[in-house]
C-alpha cells in the first residue's frame, strides 16, 4: 500500500492548495529517503512552520551553529501545513528538512509502508521524563518517536468573573453537574446570556472525551479501529452536551473565533469558554473588553476526587525522512524544543511549554505583566501548568485526523441546530464515514 493510496486525497480537504508552500522554492531535500547528511559543513535548511516565536530561536541558533542556515517558510496555520506537506510528498519535490505538526496529525505522516517522518528514537533516550506525558505520548507511535514536543495545549476553563458574580455562581464549578447548575443561573440573567457557546468545535471535544478517559480511536500500524457508538465515556460527555443543547443553556449560533464569540467573551454574555494553554494572549488581543474580568481555572471534571484532563492543541517538531541533513536538522529540533535557550525564548514570547522543567520554573509561572493584568492579577500559568500536569498519556489520535476535522460539523454539528438529531446520532453517522473513508483509503478499520 502506497502512501498516496491512503493520504493523498482528503487530509485537509483542497487540492487546490498544492502550490501555497511548495512554491517557496526547492528544499535542501529530495523526496527520497535521504542520508543523515553531517551538521559540521555548510547546510541550508528548509524549515515549514507557522510559529512566529521561532524566529527568534532560529536566529540564536544561527549565531551558535554558524554553518546551519534555516530558510524559514511561514505557512500561516496548522492545515494548510498539512496540505502542502502532502501535496509536496505526492509531487516528490518541495519536500522541507523540519516541519511543525499539530499532535492530532503525525501519526497521518508515520503510519504506512514508510514513514514520512524520520524516526529519531536512538537520539532521544530518557526525553519521556523531560516532557509532559501527553506531549511525548503524541510524538511515541509504533515504538518510534517521530518529533520532539514543541508546546501543548492542556484544556482550562476561561470565564468572565463579573458575569458569574452577576448570575449569583460565587462556587466556580469543580464538577460537570456543577457546570449545568451555574449554566441555568447564567441564562437566567437574560436570553443572550449563556454559559458558553458551541456549534460543533472537534478539538474542543476532542479535550473533553480524552478527560473523561474515552477512547474513540486506537491504532496498531494500519489496523484501526473506532469506536464512538459504544464507548461509554463517549456516551457520558455527548449525553451531557447534549442536556445542555436541549435546555437552551448554552449559545449554539455562535461559532468559535467569529467575531460575535470575541465579542460575547468580552462582554460577558458568554461566560466562559474551554481552550488550551495557548489562549491568554489571543483573550487579550481579541477580547480586550473583559480586562479585569477574566480568570481561569481548570475544568470541571466527572469526579473532583480524580482529575484529569485533555489536549486542545499543541505541536511539534519533525525532521522529515526526505531530507539530505538529518543530523543538522535534528540538530535545530532539539535546540529549539529540547534546549533551555530554544525553549526560553519561546516561552518569553508567549509559547506554552511542552516540558517539566519549565512548567515549574518561577519566572514562567510569574507571567507576564500584561496578561495578569487581563486576568485579575491571577497567577494564570499555574493554573495552566497544573492542567498540563493531569493531562492522561492514554489517548490516540486517528491516523487521517486531517479527514475527521473537515467532516466532523457535517455530522455531529447538526446536533446543536437541528432538534431532529443528537451528538450520539451525529457521532455513529461520523463514524460510519470515518471507517468507510479508512477502509477506501487501504487502512483496515474496524468498529469497536
Amino acid at each position: 500500500m502506497s502512501f498516496s493510496m491512503k493520504k493523498s486525497v482528503a487530509l485537509i480537504g483542497a487540492a487546490a492548495m498544492l502550490v501555497s508552500v511548495a512554491a517557496c522554492g526547492e528544499s535542501s531535500s529530495s523526496s527520497s529517503q535521504g542520508s543523515a547528511g553531517d551538521a559540521s559543513g555548510d547546510v541550508t535548511l528548509n524549515l515549514w512552520a507557522w510559529e512566529p516565536t521561532l524566529k527568534p530561536v532560529i536566529e540564536a541558533f544561527q549565531k551558535k551553529y554558524p554553518n546551519i542556515k534555516i530558510d524559514f517558510n511561514n505557512t500561516g496555520k496548522a492545515d494548510t501545513t498539512v496540505t502542502s506537506l502532502n501535496n509536496a510528498i505526492q509531487a516528490g519535490s518541495g519536500i522541507p528538512d523540519v516541519v511543525q505538526l499539530e499532535y492530532m496529525t503525525i501519526p497521518q505522516f508515520v503510519i504506512g509502508e514508510q514513514s514520512q517522518l524520520a524516526n529519531i528514537k536512538d537520539k532521544t533516550s530518557g526525553f519521556d521524563s523531560f516532557y509532559t506525558p501527553g506531549t511525548w505520548n503524541s510524538v511515541s507511535i509504533n515504538d518510534g518517536v517521530y518529533a520532539l514536543p514543541m508546546d501543548s495545549g492542556p484544556q482550562a476553563m476561561f470565564y468572565n468573573k463579573a458575569t458569574f458574580d452577576k448570575a449569583g455562581v460565587t462556587e466556580i464549578p469543580k464538577t460537570w453537574d456543577e457546570y449545568y447548575e451555574a449554566a441555568k443561573k447564567i441564562h437566567a440573567l437574560g436570553p443572550n446570556y449563556y454559559i458558553t457557546a458551541d456549534t460543533g468545535d472537534i478539538k474542543v471535544m476532542t479535550a473533553f472525551l480524552w478527560q473523561a478517559g474515552a477512547k474513540p480511536y486506537e491504532s496498531k500500524g494500519e489496523n484501526v479501529t473506532i469506536n464512538f457508538k459504544s464507548d461509554p465515556e463517549v456516551k457520558t460527555v455527548a449525553e451531557y452536551w447534549q442536556k445542555l443543547i436541549d435546555e437552551d443553556l448554552i449559545n449554539t449560533k455562535v461559532a468559535t473565533w467569529a467575531d460575535e464569540w470575541n465579542r460575547g467573551i468580552g462582554d460577558g454574555t458568554i461566560a466562559s469558554i474551554f481552550e488550551g494553554a495557548w489562549m491568554p494572549a489571543n483573550l487579550v488581543s481579541n477580547s480586550a473588553a473583559a480586562k479585569g474580568n477574566m480568570r481561569v481555572v481548570l475544568q470541571p471534571n466527572w469526579d473532583a476526587s480524580k482529575p484529569s484532563n485533555g489536549e486542545n492543541g499543541g505541536s511539534a517538531l519533525a525532521v522529515t525522512a526526505a531530507s539530505k541533513n538529518q543530523d543538522a536538522a535534528y540538530k535545530f529540533i532539539e535546540f529549539a524544543n529540547h534546549s533551555k535557550e530554544g525553549i526560553k525564548i519561546r516561552t518569553d514570547g508567549g509559547a506554552f511549554p511542552a516540558d517539566k522543567d519549565t512548567l515549574k520554573d518561577a519566572d514562567f509561572l510569574k507571567g507576564s505583566d500584561e496578561v495578569r493584568a487581563y486576568f485579575g492579577d491571577q497567577d494564570y500559568n499555574q493554573v495552566l501548568a497544573e492542567a498540563a500536569n493531569q493531562v492522561t498519556s492514554s489517548f490516540q489520535f486517528l491516523p487521517y485526523a486531517g479527514q475527521a476535522n473537515t467532516i466532523y460539523g457535517d455530522y455531529v454539528g447538526k446536533a446543536y441546530t437541528d432538534k431532529s438529531t443528537t451528538l450520539m446520532k451525529g457521532l455513529s453517522a461520523f463514524q460510519d464515514a470515518l471507517v468507510k473513508y479508512g477502509n477506501d483509503q487501504g487502512f483496515t478499520v474496524k468498529e469497536g
